[in-house]
């Protein structure tokens, strides 16, 4: 069994999309429009606390107690709205909290793309990079030969998966570890758009109405995702390829929002 030299590349390059694009963007917003750290600190507790904590916890419960996954359309309504429904609330109440205790220190869109940062940043380096720099060091074990450093003290189902994972590793084609950090770009994109969003939901002037249409947009985006999960939809490259367009769309739709609502913000406001 081999991991070939693309693969790891592949996966090298989804690293430093998934941990750099982050970190450079939210220096750039700190420099080009007065990003702070602390609304980004809230943007990696609220995906920590409600999209980890809180909606895991949740699915916990509700597939130990419902079937949801032997009824697709079922399953796909249940999760995509989920998704909303938590990570949109995160940054509701995370707004409401920096608009009420910190307004006078942070102001201006800058508060909404520096949460959006934290929130998809913090998403970007737990679910894609780590998993990589992870499979990248099993790729090395596995083409040296020293796999037995993970495998020896294993047995019964968790080796069983495991060798299904390292296994994984050696035939996947190298594009598909490349497709986890351009996915992650669009995961990105997404997260700051609908980070702008509820940011003038708590920031406007009777928006309110922008933070159910966060929900219903996240879980819009969602769907092909959760669709590949059970099978509807079985190409991945449809997928991505459609996760592209909205992310697209999205991002059209906040920069209409936001020239539509800049000017009737209830603090200062930096424009774009």
């Amino acid at each position: 069994m081999h991991v070939s030299a693309l693969s790891i590349i592949f996966m090298t390059a989804s690293v430093v999309i998934s941990i750099g694009v982050p970190i450079c963007l939210f220096l750039f917003f700190r420099k080009k429009y007065g990003a702070k750290v602390v609304p980004m600190v809230f943007g990696i507790i609220g995906f920590v606390v409600f999209a980890l904590v809180l909606e895991g916890s949740l699915h916990k419960i509700v597939f130990s107690m419902f079937p949801l996954r032997e009824t697709p359309a079922l399953y796909i309504v249940y999760g995509i709205f989920m998704a909303g429904i938590f990570e949109e609330t995160a940054r509701f109440i995370a707004f409401k909290i920096i608009n009420r205790k910190f307004n006078r220190k942070f102001d201006g869109l800058a508060v909404g793309l520096a949460y959006g940062i934290g929130h998809g940043g913090i998403e970007s380096i737990l679910l894609a990079g780590a998993s990589m720099i992870l499979a990248i060091f099993a790729s090395i074990l596995i083409n040296t030969g020293n796999i037995e450093i993970i495998t020896s003290r294993l047995q019964g189902e968790v080796l069983v998966a495991i060798n299904g994972q390292i296994e994984a590793l050696a035939v996947t084609s190298p594009f598909m570890f490349l497709i986890s950090g351009i996915e992650r770009l669009m995961a990105i994109s997404i997260q700051l758009s609908l980070s702008v969003m509820v940011y003038y939901a708590v920031f406007g002037k009777r928006k309110i109405w922008l933070y159910p249409l966060a929900i219903l947009s996240h879980a819009i985006v969602d769907i092909p995702a959760a669709a590949f999960q059970v099978g509807v939809l079985k190409s991945i490259a449809m997928v991505e390829g459609i996760i592209f367009l909205s992310a697209i769309l999205l991002i059209i739709l906040v920069r209409f929002l936001h020239k539509k609502n800049c000017c009737e913000i209830s603090v200062p406001v930096q424009i774009p």
